[in-house]
């Protein structure tokens, strides 16, 4: 018995391969030769017995039995098959039950144990495929047209548009050729559908997106006709969108029904959106209660922002102010599904928690949270301000209203915000007063709310030119929150209104390390350098406001003025072009590159914007005055004679324009003209010398017979003013006399600033018309400035005056002016 026992090795146990040797010893075939028993047995008449009948159903076989002395007896079956092992016509049967399938142990002697036949090589290659077979460049093909596909998505995604579309193009030209390849060799059953789909949606898409609306709609429809395409339906919704684009409203509708009517109501969200865009369309239209039925279903089975948004503007359309209520109720109910900022505050001080959280804390995930918060912010804010005015008798109470309905939802926070646009509007509607009121019930509420309102109080204050008050405010405002950009701005303001400007630039710096994107920081700490002259800091200031706001018209007129200030024309010149592209009426900017460009010696780009200027805003004095000294240095003086009357209409109490168009008229050869103007103008100055003396020349030249009565007066008026500068030149030296005896070291004699004044004194006084010119006409003679007159037209040979001597003698040559 104990050669039947095998015992445990006691190594390698974790052998995975053992145990297959062992087997029970009863089927060892190998043998039996040697077994005596068993030779007994088979050459005895056990072994040749009859058949013996079953007696048992289902008892087909027999089996051998053992006999006490470990022999076996064998029976025969009942169909008279010999059993395994029997000799039958001499012949011995192998005994095939006794070894295992594909194992044998004479199999192991001398070879190793390979049950996976590794021992036989490596399997043979595979056969090569021949790249020449219809099969392969059909595949080949569709790997190509799968390839240009995703090119021309990437494309799109970058922005080239135009190679998207080109990339679509050459896939469906490509997929048309696989197409009839495939007929060609007789596969056609073999059609990728979903290739041929991918093409001509990608292909439609492109369209659309480069607005070749008319190819992208016939491309669609060859999606939605071929019934081939199961999903093809949905593609309503893009031929929709196109439609209104192409603002033909009717057909979107049309459309984006029709492809809610194929969608199954399992595609909750896509039915949704689709009505959504059905509720903009109607809107559109005007048809406001179709798109009030679309956003109430919306609101009632998956309500969002959006919808209850729209779903106010189409209240607020029809007037109805108690569904406005509703609607707004629903809007501030629409739940965020934004986790709160509290997660985001560790609890304890496990340094993996604390890792964790400001793994977290500004991911992509946190940044589309505070995007859709900012989005409901925004909604909710808008659509306050919007119902606020119409729900209630007053614009005050339809606020308190709006603020005590956001009190109660989720969105607390936005009760303050609303109160603070509550004062905004006041200050809107000019009612300072309430703003104020408004903005003072916030000083006794948390930090943030009280630095807000602070700050809006200190520039209220600053505005009204109330300093101490603005700065007060200013204070507060930074005491309360010291990371409030807006309040450093302000607090800056208020000390560069007291001229404090390295103080304030101290301000300014503080604010924009606090928030870099403070543009208002950043503009005023350009103009702070500006004012303490370090004018590179004030343009390396203003080119970065340049590159965050791009075409800003002050930061553009900031530079331009800088680079002027450093003696760089053609550099100003460049900006002031980049900014009348921006701002291309302001005539302030086209004089200045005027100014510029006459300064340049280009005479006809200057005449150009001056012009333009000019016709813009026709009341710059200088402008005019420019326009008309161009005019008569190029020979034009009648033209110049507009500018120069427009000049007399802007300032009739000014002489000096009115003698530049009579002058104009005496240049031109129009002596007739000129008199008449001298004329007008000796009436409504009658003590204007120079107008005078011209009117005692043209008169002499024309042989008229009012020059004695002019020659009286101007004689009157010269005697009058020389009177008047005897009377102010005596007072002043008496005042110098006093002078020199209240003070020791006086000079004896006036200096020339003295005898200046002293002249200006002598005129009238400004309460006379004249008078308003008299500042630049102290000299006795007038010089035209308009130059040499044209040659007079030759008179009637007559005896000299004494008149003509005087003419000669007072008048002499024309000269231009400085």
């Amino acid at each position: 018995m104990m050669q039947n026992v095998h015992l445990a090795p006691e190594e390698d146990e974790d052998d995975l391969y053992s145990g297959y040797n062992d087997y029970n010893p009863t089927f060892d075939t190998e043998d039996l030769e040697n077994d005596v028993a068993f030779q007994q047995a088979a050459r005895t008449s056990h072994g040749r017995r009859p058949p013996v009948t079953a007696k048992v159903p289902g008892t087909a076989t027999s089996r051998p039995i053992d006999t006490a002395f470990g022999s076996k007896a064998t029976l025969t079956s009942s169909m008279g098959r010999p059993v395994t092992g029997v000799v039958q016509d001499g012949v011995a049967r192998p005994m095939t039950a006794v070894q295992a399938a594909g194992y044998t142990k004479a199999a192991m002697r001398g070879s190793l144990f390979d049950p996976l036949g590794q021992a036989r090589g490596p399997a043979p290659p595979l056969e090569m495929k021949n790249p020449d077979s219809s099969e392969e460049k059909i595949r080949q093909l569709e790997k190509k047209v799968g390839e240009l596909i995703e090119e021309s998505c990437i494309a799109n995604s970058c922005g080239d548009l135009k190679l998207a579309l080109e990339k679509a193009k050459e896939a469906g030209r490509k997929e048309r050729v696989l197409v009839r390849q495939r007929e060609q060799t007789g596969t056609s059953d073999n059609i990728n559908l979903d290739l041929t789909y991918s093409v001509l949606f990608n292909l439609a898409t492109q369209y659309a997106a480069n607005e070749m609306y008319a190819e992208a709609l016939n491309t669609y429809q060859v999606i939605v006709k071929n019934k081939m395409f199961s999903n093809g339906g949905r593609l309503k919704v893009n031929m929709g969108n196109i439609y209104l684009k192409q603002r033909n409203y009717s057909k979107a509708v049309k459309l984006y029904r029709m492809a809610l009517d194929q969608i199954p109501s399992v595609h909750k969200e896509m039915r949704i959106k689709i009505m959504q865009n059905i509720g903009v369309a109607f809107i559109k239209t005007g048809q406001y209660m179709d798109a009030i039925s679309s956003f109430e279903h919306i609101m009632s089975m998956s309500p969002n922002l959006k919808a209850g948004f729209n779903l106010i503007v189409c209240y607020f359309a029809v007037g109805d102010g108690e569904q406005m209520k509703k609607a707004f109720q629903k809007l501030i109910a629409v739940p965020l599904e934004v986790d709160y900022d509290d997660k985001y505050i560790s609890p304890n001080d496990d340094p993996h928690t604390n890792l964790l959280i400001e793994a977290i804390k500004n991911d992509s995930l946190r940044h589309i949270e505070r995007e859709r918060k900012s989005m409901a912010e925004d909604y909710i804010m808008t659509a306050a301000k919007l119902i606020a005015p119409v729900i209630e008798t007053s614009f005050a109470a339809g606020y308190d209203w709006c603020v005590e309905a956001v009190k109660a939802s989720h969105y607390v926070e936005l009760a303050n915000d609303l109160e603070i646009n509550k004062a905004t509007t006041y200050l809107r509607q000019r009612d300072f007063n309430q703003a104020l009121e408004t903005l003072k019930m916030f000083e006794k509420k948390d930090s943030r709310v009280k630095s807000a309102a602070a700050t809006n109080l200190s520039f209220l204050y600053y505005l009204e030119n109330e300093l101490t008050q603005a700065t007060n405010y200013a204070d507060l405002a930074v005491s309360s929150d010291r990371y409030n950009p807006a309040a450093l701005t302000n607090k800056g303001n208020t000390v560069f209104a007291n001229g404090d400007y390295e103080k304030a630039a101290e301000f300014y710096k503080e604010a924009l390390r606090n928030d870099c994107s403070c543009t208002e920081a950043l503009y005023n700490l350009g103009l702070t350098y500006k004012k303490l002259n370090r004018i590179d800091e004030a343009l390396d200031c203003f080119l970065k406001l340049h590159a965050i706001l791009g075409n800003s018209a002050q930061v553009l007129h900031q530079i331009a003025d800088i680079y002027e200030v450093m003696e760089d024309p053609n550099q100003a010149i460049e900006w002031l072009m980049q900014l009348i592209s921006v701002v291309p009426t302001d005539p302030h900017v086209l004089s200045k590159l005027g100014k510029l460009y006459d300064n340049e010696g280009d005479k006809s780009q200057a005449f150009h914007y001056y012009y333009e200027s000019y016709r813009y805003f026709p009341s710059n004095i200088e402008v005019i005055e420019w326009l008309g000294a161009y005019c008569i240095d190029t020979q034009f003086c009648e033209k110049a004679i507009e500018y120069f009357e427009r000049a007399a209409l802007i300032l009739p109490t000014q002489v000096k324009w009115q003698l530049m168009v009579a002058s104009c008229y005496r240049r031109s050869g129009n002596y007739q003209k000129a008199l008449e103007k001298y004329k007008v103008i000796h009436q409504k100055f009658p003590e204007n010398v120079e107008c005078l003396r011209f009117l005692v020349r043209l008169c002499t030249d024309l042989g008229l017979k009012e020059v004695q009565e002019y020659m009286t007066k101007l004689k009157k008026v010269e005697k009058l003013k020389e009177m008047r500068e005897q009377r102010i030149k005596s007072g002043r030296d008496g005042s110098a006399r006093n002078r020199r005896e209240g003070s020791a070291g006086g000079d004896a004699g006036g200096s020339k600033g003295e005898r200046l004044s002293a002249k200006l004194k002598a005129l009238p006084g400004t309460s006379e018309p004249y008078e308003s010119s008299s500042g630049k006409e102290i000299d006795a003679s007038y010089i035209d400035p308009l130059g040499p007159q044209a040659e007079r037209p030759k008179t009637a040979a007559r005896k000299r005056t004494e008149e003509d001597d005087f003419a000669d003698e007072e008048l002499g040559e024309d000269l231009l002016p400085e």
